[in-house]
């Protein structure tokens, strides 16, 4: 047993002592068994919240409506959840009341694919009622019972099977794929919240490119937010080299630039993602078209940042087939004099009390320039240098040099 589990085994040892059932269950017992990292454990019991959280010192009650209580031990938080049923689904997003069982059964097949419901007890013995082992076997995303219910409980489980494609490098199984085509535009009810969620996991895993032509076989990608594909487009897409990205920018990148979005940022914000990361998005995007066109120097490493011309060289990699310029763009970050105009030597106020001049437009236009003249090292970041360069070509009186 992994030491994630072992660290864990106490919650279930007490729950036990106290004669509740508990098992470890969901995706660390499913990443196990593939020989994949252990993420969060989660624990499903048979007790009832208010009876977890007598039991332990430390907990915090997620939602009483979902049985779930956070338990934190030796200041690592797991999540013991109830086993419970689920009713009807009346939004193809969330049930319309959730019954707290008894049988373990019972709550593993609410869960929606077979590899996710899967249970292991503190022996490490595996509970498997739904076949997940053989799907991981076969290396399948399957779901549990009719994929068609499934879906119509909840819409949002039809990105989260490509997901899964994606993340764990498996095959999508047909009915389940049927199901998709056949309902997938009662992803119109989910929140593009939980769909940008899922969807980004999706480009971060290993099999992005697997993953997004599933998108288009099941023209699931018709109900996401901005997606207008040609047959071009489609072809583009298929024989594109996506590997995996370094982090999510990267992925976004890749993805408005092989969609030829024009407006990244009205693109992005259909995807209520954060301000931050519109803003990161973009800089890479614009940087990978204006670098198509001109080699990495100083002033290129300086305009960009050296986060952001890493994001850009990655991009270049893996959609130009541009070598890796990494290592060049590390020394030249290295070599700059200055990382951002606040280290220039003299600000606004200097050269207007040097040039004994109010401020205009000519003051913007005389920092910008010594700012690339120190950035290429043709002047030094000094004061009392840049001082004499300004006497030496008359900016007191004249337009910049």
């Amino acid at each position: 047993m992994e030491k994630p589990f072992i660290d864990a085994l106490p919650i279930i040892e007490k729950l036990e002592q106290t004669g509740y059932e508990a098992y470890f269950v969901g995706g660390a017992v499913r990443d196990s068994i593939i020989g994949r990292p252990i993420g969060d454990v989660d624990i499903a019991t048979s007790a009832k919240p208010d009876q977890v959280m007598r039991l332990f010192e430390k907990t915090i009650l997620v939602g009483i409506e979902h049985g779930t209580v956070v338990v934190v031990y030796n200041e690592i938080p797991y999540e013991v959840t109830t086993f419970r049923t689920e009713g009807t689904y009346e939004d193809f997003r969330r049930p319309s009341s959730v019954t707290f069982v008894s049988s373990l059964k019972e709550d593993l097949q609410r869960r929606d694919f077979t590899v996710n419901a899967i249970a292991m007890n503190k022996e490490g013995h595996i509970m498997d009622p739904f076949g997940g082992r053989s799907a991981i076997e076969r290396r399948v995303i399957e779901t549990v019972g009719q994929a068609a219910e499934r879906f119509h409980e909840d819409a949002l489980r039809m990105m989260r099977a490509i997901r899964f494609v994606s993340q764990l490098g498996f095959l999508l199984e047909e009915e389940t794929k049927t199901a998709i085509i056949e309902h997938g535009h009662l992803l119109k009810h989910v929140s593009i919240e939980r769909i940008a969620v899922e969807f980004e996991k999706m480009m971060g895993g290993q099999k992005p490119q697997t993953a997004l032509a599933l998108l288009i076989e099941t023209n699931l990608y018709q109900h996401l937010p901005g997606f207008s594909l040609t047959d071009e487009m489609k072809r583009t897409i298929s024989i594109c080299k996506w590997q995996r990205a370094k982090d999510i920018t990267e992925s976004w990148a890749m993805m408005l630039i092989l969609l030829k979005v024009k407006e990244t940022a009205s693109f992005l914000r259909q995807w209520k993602l954060p301000n931050k990361r519109i803003k990161d998005v973009q800089a890479v995007v614009d940087g990978y078209y204006e670098m198509k066109k001109r080699n990495w120097d100083r002033q290129a490493v300086y305009q960009y940042g050296l986060e952001t011309a890493l994001h850009i060289n990655q991009v270049n990699m893996m959609l130009s087939e541009r070598p890796n310029e990494e290592q060049s763009i590390q020394a030249l970050y290295k070599e700059l004099p200055i990382h951002s105009l606040k280290e220039l030597a003299v600000n606004g106020k200097d050269l207007m009390a040097i040039c004994k001049r109010k401020g205009g437009p000519w003051l913007s236009l005389l920092l910008q320039t010594i700012e690339r003249k120190v950035v290429d090292k043709e002047l030094p970041n000094n004061r009392e240098a840049i001082k004499e360069w300004l006497q030496s070509c008359n900016q007191i009186l004249d337009e910049p040099c």
